[in-house]
């Protein structure tokens, strides 16, 4: 395999210098890294995030559809797929045979507390590496901004 030199003029672009679109996508990039030292039996950061939306009592599609930001469809596509894979279960409402409910399996639930594990230590690595004050404000300014 041939190793490709970069241009005499190359010089790495430093972090100081990227747009915060483009820090996140490092820090996400991170995330990705972690995730993939795992094997998660196919589920990708889009199943989990659906995963962890989904309270112990359940919920149905049209409620978890506006909580993820997603439309009915694209959700109805991911819960099939996690009924498939173990993690989820749908039954008809017991008040509404319209409605279908949502609940975690013990599959869903094992993943879910697994996933939180990882990240907690990501978390912690990100605030050994900075500092936990400086970690817990960029945390809570974080939380601030998704919030609108």
């Amino acid at each position: 395999m041939t190793k490709v030199k970069a241009p005499a003029e190359y010089r790495p672009v430093r972090a100081a210098d990227l747009h915060v679109a483009a820090l996140m996508g490092l820090l996400f990039e991170q995330v990705r890294r972690m995730l993939a030292e795992q094997d998660w039996g196919g589920l990708r950061p889009a199943h989990f995030r659906l995963l962890e939306a989904v309270p112990a009592g359940g919920i149905s599609i049209s409620a978890l559809a506006p909580a993820l930001r997603m439309t009915k469809q694209a959700v109805g596509q991911f819960v099939t797929q996690l009924v498939e894979s173990g993690h989820l279960d749908v039954q008809v409402a017991p008040d509404d045979r319209r409605r279908r409910m949502v609940t975690r399996t013990s599959t869903g639930d094992e993943t879910v507390a697994a996933l939180a594990v990882r990240l907690d230590q990501l978390e912690r690595e990100w605030a050994q590496r900075v500092g936990t004050r400086r970690y817990d404000e960029f945390r809570a300014t974080l939380e601030l901004l998704a919030e609108q």
